[in-house]
């Protein structure tokens, strides 16, 4: 029985000359792969609907290995993602880092639309990295691994300045500081920034306007926490670090902090 799914397509393998394998993620039952026959010729009905981070409606037989894809119909092809260097990078990371954190057939409709959320709001031209280190942040509990930003990480301060400790996994006050001799100083900005990345909801995102120097502790202090914690290894984390130092050869500093 063919059933009706509204997904988003995460990647993509060719079988045999014509046929593709898809990976879809779907708001209804989570990851599933589908078996798309015929998809690689260009006159194909399923060619524009399985494209990567193509989103839509479509009817697949499901099964406990890989299904059938029948048809689909295209929401947003994500176009402008794919159309532009650094945006599809970006891009594929997110979906990296979702596929490699999620199970197969294991529905999580807030991830869903996380996800959703996401690549529209970079398909609109939103700041990539602003939109990369929040994911990251949200994605930190659906790992399991959530920091302690609310308070001092060893004795429950709310006051204070703070630093940022892979060790103790959350923020250090500026009495426990020396707890942690490889701590992260952050700066109020930063620390700001951390709390409203992870708490924030994400339809509700105004406009975040952050120094490139904000921006560089924010990625360091999630690297190394994905780092120490996370144990994955993305093939699209290493290209966008590559693709980061060429953006930063070809784009003065600029921005003001939120």
């Amino acid at each position: 029985m063919f059933e009706k799914c509204e997904a988003i397509v995460m990647r993509t393998i060719d079988y045999g000359e014509t046929n593709k394998i898809v990976t879809l993620f779907t708001r209804e039952w989570g990851k599933v792969a589908v078996m798309a026959r015929g998809a690689k010729k260009p006159s194909s009905r399923l060619s524009a609907v399985t494209q990567p981070l193509a989103y839509g409606h479509y009817l697949i037989r499901r099964s406990r290995g890989v299904g059938v894809l029948h048809q689909g119909e295209l929401i947003d092809s994500m176009r402008a993602l794919r159309a532009d260097l650094f945006a599809a990078a970006y891009a594929a990371y997110i979906v990296e880092l979702t596929d490699k954190s999620t199970e197969e057939q294991k529905r999580n409709p807030y991830l869903f639309e996380l996800l959703r959320q996401t690549l529209q709001y970079m398909s609109e031209g939103r700041d990539l990295e602003i939109m990369a280190l929040i994911y990251e942040m949200k994605m930190l509990p659906v790992l399991g691994i959530p920091p302690v930003l609310d308070r001092c990480a060893r004795c429950g301060a709310t006051e204070g300045s703070v630093s940022f400790s892979v060790k103790e996994a959350g923020f250090l006050c500026h009495r426990c500081e020396e707890a942690d001799p490889h701590r992260m100083p952050l700066s109020p900005a930063s620390a700001r920034l951390l709390r409203l990345f992870f708490h924030i909801d994400l339809a509700r995102l105004g406009a975040i306007s952050v120094k490139e120097t904000t921006k560089a502790e924010l990625k360091a202090v999630l690297s190394a926490y994905y780092d120490e914690y996370a144990g994955l290894s993305l093939k699209a984390k290493r290209f966008l670090q590559q693709m980061s130092v060429l953006k930063d050869t070809l784009a003065p500093d600029s921005g003001q902090d939120a």
